[in-house]
Parts: structure tokens; C-alpha cells; sequence
């Protein structure tokens, strides 16, 4: 399927179990390992789980291939791998202390999003 496909279907979902502060990089030029990585929060253990859940679903429903999932125990940072797309659903605190804008933000994606989706969560 399209990159460009994929990528919807992964902010629409995340949009839909309302993640907070989502943002896309495009990582083409750091990694040939993958071309988005996608991060984004959720307020909690349990709504960072379900986030991650409700995506997991998504992709399935929509036959695209989940290579790897990691963070389900804790909930604190939950990695999806997509192949193409890297998911990160982070809790807020976790998000500042790694940092991965740092790592992969050099070049943001510019998308269509909600105005709720990308409000930060307040610590």
C-alpha cells in the first residue's frame, strides 16, 4: 500500500482514540530502515495501551503488516513497527525525557490533523 495511504490510515486512527500531540517526521534520509516515524501521547498507562490497541486494530482490518510491538506491559512508551511507519505512543513525561523529536524531527511531515491532536498534554 501507498506510504501516503498508510500514513492516513495511522493519524486517522490515532485521531479517533484521541492521542495528543501527534507528530509525523520524514526519516528517508537518516534510516533506509523506515520513512515515517510518527509520535504522539496519551494521558495515561491504560489510554496509551488502548491507543495502541485501537491501532494495532486498524492496520490489521486494513492488512497491513505489523513487523513488531513493544511497551504493552507498562504503557509508558509503546513502539509499533508498520514497516514504512514507526509508531511511538508515548506518556508525556517519557516523551520529554527521550526526546526523539531531537532524534528524528529534522523534517516535519506537514498533514492534515485535528486541532485536539496536536495540543501537548500538560505536565
Amino acid at each position: 500500500m501507498d506510504l501516503q495511504k498508510v500514513q492516513r490510515i495511522v493519524i486517522d486512527s490515532l485521531e479517533d482514540s484521541k492521542a495528543h500531540d501527534i507528530k509525523v517526521f520524514n526519516t528517508t534520509h537518516l534510516t533506509s530502515l523506515f520513512d515515517r516515524v510518527i509520535i504522539c501521547s496519551g494521558t495515561s498507562n491504560r489510554q496509551t495501551r488502548a491507543i495502541a490497541s485501537h491501532l494495532t486494530e486498524d492496520l490489521k482490518e486494513k492488512n497491513i503488516e505489523i513487523l513488531a510491538q513493544e511497551g504493552y506491559e507498562t504503557g509508558e512508551w509503546v513502539l509499533i513497527d508498520a514497516g514504512d511507519i514507526v509508531i511511538h505512543v508515548m506518556q508525556p513525561a517519557i516523551r520529554q525525557y527521550y526526546n526523539l523529536e531531537e532524534i528524528w524531527g529534522d523534517k516535519p511531515v506537514r498533514v492534515k490533523l485535528l486541532p485536539q491532536s496536536t495540543t501537548p498534554i500538560s505536565l
